[in-house]
């Protein structure tokens, strides 16, 4: 991936560093919202080119974004800025305290600009006014054009200090576009920043995509296209735009995932007339088969330390989800409840799988720990499926499909994203319809 973030210049932390002021109840959410107070970042007065900054109000922004990343994540409310008692210059030098706590406010984030030689930096700390000190204090240096990637830094940097958790604010979602008629839709690679800001369209509809899914350690991409009815996996790499046939699979029912490590690809396609899952050596393309069953097994995925791979089989009758070794030894089911099971996909934690469940008509997303045990179901609807995890295991984005009208005429597939508690559930804004997202890993690590 192409360096953006020129250089980390300082980074310092309170000595009570494994203290963090929001506790995180996997079970429950966070019901209660920490009130934090995020000051505009104000610009140095030894800044070059000061009125282009001031006309852009910089600070502002890089602030706004800070606001709207925390308030999304459900665990923070952030405060309006008319109830702000201080100047942001001298709040960033040393906040009065007490005035911040009037408004109620827990946490404080303050910044500063300066703009030198074509550079932008960009400091920020955050304060403990409950405890009335600094909590973290953080410079990065980088260029201008790049002031939205400092600011969603600056979140993670910030929501990894409060929560003890990493943050997910610096990453990309790439899904299928979707545009016209069920019956004549027109699908194209899109990718966005995870605020939905930036979308690109990565191709031009004239084949129809599925599935796109991020190497786990880099900005490339596999995804399956059909190409004069062909299905083909392809690899793109979303910095250079460069992109490669992977291979031909005729029967291929679902596209394939990377390992935890990039080095392969795991996939089932139908061979003989019958389903399995394959993986695929990256280097070499040795292809090897990983199941022998006369079932139908698809929708493989890794856990996290690439040990085991779950999946989904009808093995037993009923479409359910097994786990096994990573060389197909061991296979064990872990799912006996009512319903239909598929898409299981493995937390980056490795404590939960993700699943979608079919029951009654409705269609559920849910979370179960990795032996099959403490199934929960987080959301229901008409149709959604293809949960993907954010890089920190903690929010699931998936897609759902609705029918536009009381009569059940027209259709509309958005994006999702849902906390694993079952909370803060909210539409994900992108330019078209939308389905199959999958999240990167953080784009800074």
């Amino acid at each position: 991936m192409k360096k953006t973030i020129i250089a980390l210049l300082f980074f310092v932390l309170s000595t009570e560093s494994a203290f963090s002021l929001i506790k995180v109840d996997i079970t429950r959410g966070n019901l209660d919202p920490l009130p934090i107070a995020v000051s505009p970042l104000h610009i140095d007065s030894k800044s070059e080119d000061l009125k282009s900054l001031m006309d852009r109000k910089l600070g502002e922004e890089i602030s706004k974004i800070i606001e709207k990343n925390f308030r999304s994540t459900g665990l923070f409310n952030p405060l309006k800025k008319d109830a702000f008692v201080q100047k942001p210059d001298i709040a960033h030098l040393k906040p009065r305290f007490e005035d911040w706590r009037l408004i109620k406010a827990q946490a404080l984030i303050t910044g500063k600009i300066v703009v030198k030689d074509k550079k932008l930096k960009v400091e920020f700390r955050l304060w403990d006014l409950t405890a009335a000190k600094e909590m973290l204090a953080l410079s990065f240096t980088t260029t201008p054009t790049n002031w939205r990637r400092v600011a969603h830094i600056i979140s993670d940097k910030i929501y990894e200090r409060l929560t003890g958790e990493t943050g997910y604010f610096d990453t990309r979602i790439i899904y299928v576009s979707e545009k016209g008629p069920k019956d004549q839709r027109v699908k194209k690679l899109a990718i966005m920043d995870q605020d939905g800001h930036g979308t690109k369209y990565l191709t031009l509809g004239n084949e129809l995509v599925l599935t796109p899914r991020f190497n786990p350690t880099n900005q490339l991409v596999t995804y399956m296209s059909y190409f004069k009815n062909m299905p083909r996996v392809y690899l793109l790499d979303i910095e250079t735009g460069i992109q490669e046939v992977v291979g031909n699979f005729p029967g291929m029912t679902f596209a394939p995932r990377f390992s935890p490590d990039g080095k392969k690809i795991i996939m089932s396609f139908a061979k003989d007339g019958n389903s399995d899952i394959y993986s695929m050596d990256m280097e070499t393309r040795v292809v090897e088969r990983i199941t022998d069953h006369s079932a139908i097994d698809t929708s493989p995925s890794y856990s996290p330390d690439g040990k085991y791979i779950c999946f989904n089989s009808d093995r037993s009758g009923l479409q359910q989800i097994y786990t096994m070794r990573s060389d197909g030894s061991q296979v064990k089911r872990i799912t006996f409840g009512n319903g239909i099971y598929g898409t299981p996909v493995w937390s980056p934690r490795g404590d939960l799988i993700a699943f979608t469940k079919m029951r009654k008509g409705k269609f559920y997303i849910g979370v179960m720990r990795s032996d099959g045990t403490g199934e929960r179901l987080l959301t229901e609807n008409y149709y959604q499926e293809a949960p993907s995890w954010s890089p920190n295991g903690r929010v699931l984005i998936f897609y759902r499909e609705t029918k536009s009208d009381s009569k059940g005429k027209g259709f509309t597939a958005k994006l999702w994203s849902i906390d694993i508690t079952g909370y803060n559930e909210r539409l994900v804004k992108t330019e078209t319809d939308a389905s199959d997202p999958s999240w990167s890993s953080l784009l800074s690590k």
